[in-house]
């Protein structure tokens, strides 16, 4: 055999295998493509609740109908009697966690680089609705996040061991090392927090925000956008802070304490605060960078500031405040009337307050509330979800599943299906898969 005919088979021959490779790989490519389509498709909330009988995108684009035919299935016997998750229910399906994780259909990988190179950190303050909390979880869960869940001392044994069933079923998600009992207004809020701020700094030296939540919160932005809106801080912090008004002055002026249960205030007065800077207004939510929170745990002077106000009333209103005006707080704000942040400002909870709803031409600040209202404050119906979805917010408050369950299942399943979808998209686009 020549030797010209011996390069022309060896050539071909390395044509075919390198053609036989290539087709190998690519079917295996598309295989694995196939299978990633379908865990995404697997992973959407869209018709999780099989009995419910309207169209959750059609409420979120604020269709009346829509949201009419979901008020009416509320208030049926048949809906009110539907049974409900229990604590019983998490403990039991928590002894396997890897069915667990499936069927409530957690997402357990990073939906983006962008998301896993930016961790946050969660503290969540709850004390009762067991359901309610898991899905709120379930909602901000990122395998590259971590979360502390504090537990009310006054809450069912029960409860507790179903929170501590369902922590267990994640490595980034534990309960607090130290748990207190919160009364409305008093000192135990704020602890609360501080002992998850120190539970994660000491969890973990990678994240890079942390946000506090309650039982009744429920985000308003996906995980992938909150990331983008934390970025663009900067390192600074977002939360209300603006000048004391004089008919709230008597909650640090006067010593307060807790009687029979609720917090009273007595006839002392209290010292000055320990600090030169003003004593602020704001909220109990916050959204702080790393360094504020390692400043508020090391720093010797916000210490002697944090002691000072434990017998103040709603002390979560004025501490964060004010600790977002002093000059050497990291991610601070001058003291200035000008450099003032409202509620609507900061980007850490939209809250709708009952006195401020109307008609916004006239001046009102949000449209009336569709659920109802508790202390003032309105508990979301399906048929606020159009406009809070509009705010810039990263979480919005009050969410009942006992007023209103399809306001979260609507806005769960916007968010899931809104996630999955810049996740496909970013992967699997060019192949039309999605």
């Amino acid at each position: 055999m020549s030797l010209r005919r011996l390069i022309f088979q060896y050539r071909r021959k390395k044509l075919l295998l390198t053609g036989f490779f290539l087709l190998t790989t690519l079917c295996i490519f598309h295989i694995q493509i196939k299978e990633a389509v379908e865990e995404y498709k697997r992973l959407e909330l869209i018709n999780e609740d099989s009995e419910t009988n309207f169209n959750c995108t059609k409420i979120i684009q604020g269709d009346v109908e829509e949201i009419g035919r979901a008020r009416l299935q509320v208030i049926t016997v048949g809906f009110k009697n539907k049974p409900r998750l229990t604590n019983d229910h998490f403990i039991e399906l928590t002894k396997n966690c890897e069915n667990f994780r499936k069927a409530r259909k957690y997402i357990t990988f990073s939906l983006s680089k962008e998301e896993k190179e930016f961790p946050i950190a969660y503290s969540l303050v709850v004390h009762h609705k067991i359901d309610t909390f898991e899905r709120l979880l379930r909602s901000i869960y990122a395998p590259q996040n971590v979360y502390c869940i504090h537990v009310d001392k006054k809450s069912p044994v029960s409860f507790l061991v179903a929170v501590k069933g369902i922590a267990s079923c994640f490595d980034n998600v534990f309960v607090a090392s130290q748990l207190e009992s919160v009364i409305y207004a008093s000192w135990g809020r704020v602890q609360a927090d501080i002992n998850c701020m120190k539970d994660l700094y000491r969890h973990s030296s990678s994240w890079k925000y942390f946000i506090n939540l309650c039982g009744m919160d429920f985000p308003i932005k996906t995980n992938l956008e909150i990331v983008g809106m934390l970025k663009a801080l900067n390192g600074k912090n977002s939360l209300e802070t603006e000048k004391m008004p004089p008919n709230k002055e008597m909650r640090w002026k006067k010593h307060y304490e807790i009687v029979d249960g609720h917090i009273k205030k007595t006839n002392y007065n209290k010292d000055p605060p320990p600090i030169e800077t003003p004593v602020f207004s704001g909220g109990a939510y916050i959204v702080v960078s790393r360094d504020f929170v390692q400043h508020v745990l090391e720093e010797q002077k916000i210490l002697n500031f944090i002691e000072w106000t434990k017998d103040t009333y709603s002390p979560d209103e004025l501490l964060w405040a004010t600790l977002q005006r002093i000059p050497v707080v990291p991610g601070s704000i001058p003291v200035g009337s000008k450099y003032d942040v409202t509620d609507m400002n900061a980007i850490a909870r939209f809250v709708k307050w009952s006195y401020f709803e109307g008609v916004l031409s006239k001046g009102a600040l949000y449209p009336p509330c569709t659920g109802t209202h508790v202390r003032s404050i309105c508990v979301y119906g399906a048929g606020d979800l159009n406009w809070i979805l509009q705010q810039h917010h990263l979480f919005a408050n009050k969410f009942d599943i006992d007023v209103d369950p399809f306001a979260i299942q609507c806005l769960e399943e916007h968010l899931r299906h809104k996630s999955l979808t810049a996740a496909a998209i970013q992967i699997f686009g060019k192949f039309k898969m999605w």
